[in-house]
């Protein structure tokens, strides 16, 4: 008998965990073993049962996706992870790519997009729909290493917290959107303003759009 591909979801909306459950769960060749609402759980899960296909999102309390894709692929490093996310900056999907992921596909896309991400995952390939994965291949270049990158130094949650108050969130909206509290937002902001030597939000507005990170 052919071995089923098994799979975790992860996020930490349950209709999202249902739809993605609706949408593969009656095919033939896949089985779902688990589901996890939080990163830390994601990884728990993932130690245990050892799925080949992780499905996750970013933007999760406890522990969020940047940080349980590399613990997985710790624990777990057969598994194969795909990133299903709203989140689109390709510097963000270059990091998660560092981390070791094998797709990443946009929440505001056709339904078609999981499903062909998941087959071409399960047939040992990589599946983008937001980036070419030749385009961060060249990223990862070695003629690229001798040049610094103004972001480069921002982990990935700072680059994160960068983009939203740039594009207009206060830090009680950045908070609510990547489900950390204020005080956290606050230190990411703290830290990241003293990495770009920038004293102003504005500034940090200046500096996203210069960069194309935000559009205006």
């Amino acid at each position: 008998m052919h071995k089923k591909t098994t799979l975790l979801i992860v996020d930490d909306h349950r209709v999202v965990i249902a739809g993605i459950r609706s949408l593969l769960a009656p095919k033939a060749d896949i089985e779902i073993v688990g589901e996890a609402t939080d990163g830390a759980e994601a990884v728990a899960l993932s130690r245990e049962l050892a799925p080949d296909i992780v499905i996750m999102d970013i933007s999760m309390p406890e522990m969020d996706g940047v940080e349980a894709t590399g613990l997985i692929r710790q624990v777990s490093p057969r598994t194969r992870i795909i990133i299903y996310t709203m989140h689109s900056d390709q510097r963000f999907i270059l990091e998660l790519f560092k981390a070791g992921i094998s797709g990443h596909v946009l929440k505001e896309g056709p339904p078609a997009d999981l499903c062909a991400a998941v087959e071409a995952v399960m047939a040992g390939k990589t599946y983008f729909t937001t980036i070419d994965p030749a385009a961060l291949l060249r990223q990862l270049s070695p003629e690229r290493s001798g040049r610094e990158d103004l972001f480069d130094h921002l982990s990935p949650r700072e680059l994160e917290v960068f983009r939203l108050l740039a594009d207009g969130l206060t830090v009680k909206e950045a908070a609510a959107e990547l489900h950390i509290s204020p005080k956290t937002v606050e230190t990411h902001k703290y830290n990241l303003m003293e990495k770009l030597e920038v004293g102003t939000i504005p500034d940090l507005t200046k500096l996203a759009i210069r960069h194309g990170l935000i559009s205006v």
